[in-house]
């Protein structure tokens, strides 16, 4: 019995690099426009986690081959839009913002996403507005 369960955990570890960690995970954003009173925080959900990447340091005699660069991106995607609160009649009040259904290990799609290492503000990012003193957002799907 115990020399079967060494291959498993030894093909375990070796696959387990293999294996996308990559999901939708739960993500507050906090919006606010130079126009409106306040600040609305906005719970949506985000692509995030691990994917495999591989780039050789002998690229230059093997080639592009060698070279794998994946990403955690959405999948599936629906986009969702909030009513910011004290905003003057002539501004647009609505926020539109996407919630990751279903997300994948794969390249960037720069016609849809936005590749970026670290996008501006993100990890720890605040107001500097109150935010709104009885709703924190209004939601409905676009």
């Amino acid at each position: 019995m115990e020399t079967a369960v060494f291959p498993c955990w030894l093909l375990f570890l070796l696959l387990s690099p293999a294996v996308p960690t990559c999901f939708p995970t739960d993500f507050t954003m906090y919006v606010e426009r130079p126009e409106c009173d306040y600040c609305v925080a906005i719970n949506t959900t985000i692509c995030m986690g691990f994917c495999y990447s591989r780039d050789s340091n002998v690229r230059a005699i093997v080639g592009p081959r060698f070279l794998i660069q994946t990403g955690c991106n959405y999948d599936k995607v629906e986009y969702r839009a909030a009513l910011l609160p004290g905003c003057p009649i002539d501004s647009d009040p609505v926020f539109s913002y996407p919630v990751a259904l279903s997300c994948r290990c794969g390249t960037c799609r720069t016609d849809s996403d936005e590749c970026v290492h670290r996008a501006p503000g993100v990890g720890g990012a605040r107001c500097t507005k109150p935010h709104h003193p009885e709703v924190h957002f209004w939601d409905f799907a676009i």
